[in-house]
């Protein structure tokens, strides 16, 4: 169970604990879900300890749950879930942010670095970053003021929910569209700086250049989400109930092939969405059903079905309407995924390159300090033995 935060300094990826914190995973998959957390600002940047977010206020006292959105403000908080098994002990740890024991909102954390075990059981862990170190090292990097606020705003832009597994709540009201804001409503700290307003001063980006960057960053989401399980982040209005979502596809299958495989439950069509320029295979395609039945039906019993030795994910998504509708209306599609798959890959060789230097330097500080410690064993032991000879040559002096 995974959701995408997409930064102004990049995506990160939070796998979740469900299982360990089903309260707390509940909250925060559900606050994403009505873009509870889209534009808030990271105002609390403390290097090497924490990024804090998930106040639309921006002051650290404002936020609620969102038993406290469907219920009142009297549900604005809800109690812990610490779990002794999940501790403070990787970068990217995120846990709530809570002033005191069962005060629990919409405020979390992230942990910047490895190691800071006095947080463990205090805070309930609820997820850990697997993809986007680097972005937490950027954020890690940013220049703040004394309150820990970085002089140039760092956001989160939209949340993807790449898998939800629980029930929307009666009386959950999910936004046709993400909000057209810069900033939340409810934000009452001054603004800072913009990102592109760095950019633009200090390099000189003309308004095409940063538009081309704005597209750039939206592609690259696009491809991540799609290598993942295939929720768009364009995608806002609801999409078709009869029309499923299938994904993970080897790029042997052909259209035929999986219109065959579904046929029992009533296929209407069926396509495999593929760049218009080499016409390879994208992973992914659009199955329309005769009936929303038949496409319930249908991915109830063929979600992680094994297909030409590809195990194929099969989703409902609010996502992927806009998709649908560029199908519908012709535009061309683009293979981003060899491109982003490069990039991963490249970002995990630097992670483990990292990751075996930090361990030589644990290594060899702690053959130093073992040679250090030898050092003064032996020569506090030549210093025993040396008091050892003189008080037996005095000693013999005397008997003589």
């Amino acid at each position: 169970m995974s959701v995408i935060l997409e930064t102004t300094e990049g995506n990160i990826t939070i796998d979740l604990y469900t299982e360990e914190c089903h309260n707390t995973c509940f909250n925060f998959l559900k606050l994403c879900k009505v873009k509870y957390y889209n534009n808030c600002l990271f105002f609390n940047v403390q290097q090497n300890f924490i990024a804090q977010t998930g106040d639309p206020t921006g002051t650290g006292k404002g936020g609620t749950s969102i038993y406290g959105i469907l219920e009142g403000s009297e549900k604005r908080f809800f109690a812990d879930e610490i779990n002794r098994t999940l501790k403070h002990t990787k970068i990217g740890t995120v846990a709530m942010a809570n002033k005191r024991e069962n005060l629990n909102g919409s405020q979390f954390y992230i942990t910047l670095r490895d190691n800071i075990n006095y947080l463990d059981k205090k805070h309930t862990i609820f997820g850990q970053v697997t993809e986007g170190l680097e972005v937490l090292e950027k954020i890690n990097e940013a220049f703040c003021n004394e309150k820990f606020r970085p002089y140039v705003d760092i956001r989160i832009l939209h949340t993807h929910i790449l898998y939800d597994p629980f029930d929307d709540p009666a009386g959950l009201q999910i936004p046709d569209a993400s909000p057209q804001r810069a900033v939340p409503e409810e934000e009452v700290v001054p603004r800072g700086l913009t990102k592109s307003e760095v950019e633009e001063y200090s390099h000189g980006k003309t308004a095409e250049q940063m538009e081309a960057e704005q597209k750039r960053r939206e592609a690259q989401t696009n491809a991540q989400i799609l290598e993942m399980l295939g929720d768009l982040p364009d995608a806002d209005v609801k999409p078709p109930e009869n029309v499923l979502f299938v994904c993970q596809l080897n790029p042997i299958t052909e259209d035929e092939d999986l219109k065959t495989i579904f046929y029992r439950f009533g296929v209407k069509s069926c396509e495999i969405i593929r760049d218009h320029e080499t016409g390879n295979s994208l992973g992914y395609a659009f199955i329309e059903f005769e009936s929303n039945e038949a496409a319930e039906d249908a991915y109830v019993k063929m979600n992680n079905v094994l297909i030409d030795d590809r195990r194929i994910k099969v989703d409902f998504s609010q996502s992927v309407a806009k998709l649908w509708n560029r199908r519908r209306r012709g535009e061309r599609m683009t293979q981003y995924r060899e491109e982003r798959s490069q990039d991963r890959q490249r970002s995990r060789r630097e992670n483990r390159a990292n990751s075996r230097s930090r361990s030589r330097s644990r290594s060899e500080s702690g053959s130093g300090s073992r040679g250090r410690s030898r050092s003064r064993s032996r020569s506090r032991s030549r210093s025993r033995t040396h008091r050892h000879h003189r008080h037996h040559r005095d000693h013999s002096r005397r008997r003589r």
